[in-house]
């Protein structure tokens, strides 16, 4: 990897996500040389994923480069790397550019779309984990309006012209909200010649409401806002599968879509040789103790999605969203900081900040430790807390811009087929719909 041998202790970080940058920040300037592992360049704010899907953004203001996040740091050191294997008892990682050897490792891979073996879904369904997930998804979104021009068959349009989500957390909620609006606002003015009256946003949740994280309060309000913007919630329904056409439930219930997202759940990225029976949990975790070490080794830390540090207040581990791993990055950060220093290490303890969701225009759920809201004020909360917790002065200000041009105008710019995309089983679907 062209790393040069340095007399301080190396730490390897595998992951650019949340959890490592908040890490790779608080060693800055400490008497270690750092090395940061990610397969993509840059760091993606995934809270805004589902605006990218959805033509609200464009892919660049919501990532940041990983370098540029390190410029300055003396003794950093960033590969672009596929992470295969890690050998504990060398200390050795074994990458598609090589290997290298480590002092002190940390595991912040974060997570992707858990399919819970549903291979159907897995093969026509669409996941929107990461940027070329999202860009795919929009394409296809457009795609699919294109095609319901074209044909004369009832049927088909209206299935090209549907969509069903699955997943009643904020992912599912926002997407369906963002959906609605541009049924409502901007599908019929791009679509003159098209009846997008009969376009459908289903929204199905196998619990018995939606954003189960959340007080019941923000869960009937969000359903509320939703009903007002014409997306359909049904509750208490499983999807068993789906044939890039055909979805199937635990029900009677079935729907015709040209368009499935799954949002129904993720898991822990594992890397093999940290992936046996011992140190996972269940979804994939690693086991770690309050000092964010993996069960058994006192070199190796995990962090993130990919932790599962139980408590007796997370019984099951902190949630898997972007204030655990960061609160983790900047507490192992010390802890690291206080090893150098032959100091005790300080467990980790978790403040929960709350949780939110946006729904739409005027329409967000805020669940604060001490107060609830909805609404327009909660609107205006969940949009400065996302531009805050954004990497990068131009990334804010081209966000904030864009929110601002969209409300004012009600319109989503970036309705842009760039890449045109087709799964690999295409060709399956057309017949479906053909027959």
């Amino acid at each position: 990897m062209n790393i040069p041998q340095s007399s301080s202790p190396r730490f390897v970080i595998i992951g650019g996500g949340f959890g490592g940058i908040a890490l790779a920040k608080k060693l800055r300037d400490k008497e270690a040389q750092v090395v940061l592992l990610d397969k993509h360049n840059y760091h993606n704010f995934q809270p805004l994923l589902y605006q990218v899907s959805t033509g609200g953004l464009e892919p660049d203001s919501i990532a940041y480069p990983i370098r540029k996040v390190l410029q300055g740091y003396p003794n950093f050191y960033f590969r672009l790397a596929n992470v295969l294997e890690i050998d504990t008892n060398k200390r050795k990682i074994s990458t598609n550019i090589g290997d290298i050897n480590y002092d002190y490792l940390v595991v912040a891979t974060g997570s992707r779309t858990n399919y819970f073996g549903n291979k159907g879904i897995e093969a026509m369904g669409m996941a929107m984990k990461t940027i070329p997930q999202s860009l795919n998804l929009r394409s296809l979104i457009l795609e699919n309006f294109e095609q319901a021009l074209l044909t004369d068959d009832l049927h088909a349009r209206d299935a090209l012209m549907n969509f069903v989500i699955v997943g009643g957390g904020p992912t599912g909620v926002e997407l369906a909200g963002a959906l609605a609006e541009i049924k409502k606002g901007i599908l019929p003015k791009d679509y003159p010649d098209l009846d997008t009256r009969r376009a459908q946003i289903n929204l199905v949740q196998a619990g018995d409401r939606l954003l189960p994280a959340m007080s019941e309060v923000a869960s009937r309000k969000a359903e509320r806002f939703l009903e007002e913007l014409g997306v359909n919630v049904w509750k208490n329904i499983r999807v068993a599968d789906y044939d890039g056409l055909h979805v199937t439930t635990d029900t009677d219930t079935s729907f015709n879509t040209a368009t499935l997202v799954w949002a129904a759940g993720v898991s822990a990225v594992s890397i093999k040789g940290l992936d046996a029976k011992e140190f996972l949990c269940r979804g994939n975790r690693l086991k770690v103790n309050k000092f964010h070490q993996v069960e058994g080794f006192k070199e190796i830390f995990a962090i993130g999605d990919v932790a599962q540090m139980e408590t007796e207040d997370f019984p099951n581990g902190h949630p898997m969203m972007a204030q655990p791993a960061i609160q983790q990055g900047r507490n192992l950060g010390d802890n690291l900081v206080r090893l150098l220093e032959n100091k005790p290490m300080k467990p980790f303890v978790y403040k929960d900040k709350g949780s939110m969701a946006t729904v739409g225009r005027n329409k967000a759920v805020v669940d604060l430790p001490k107060v609830k809201f909805q609404g327009v004020f909660a609107w205006f909360v969940w949009m400065f807390v996302h531009l805050y917790f954004l990497i990068g002065f131009r990334n804010r200000v081209v966000v904030f811009i864009n929110w601002v041009y969209n409300y004012v105008r009600f319109d989503r710019e970036a309705r842009l087929i760039i890449r045109p995309f087709k799964k690999q089983n295409q060709v399956d679907r057309n017949k479906l719909m053909q027959d």
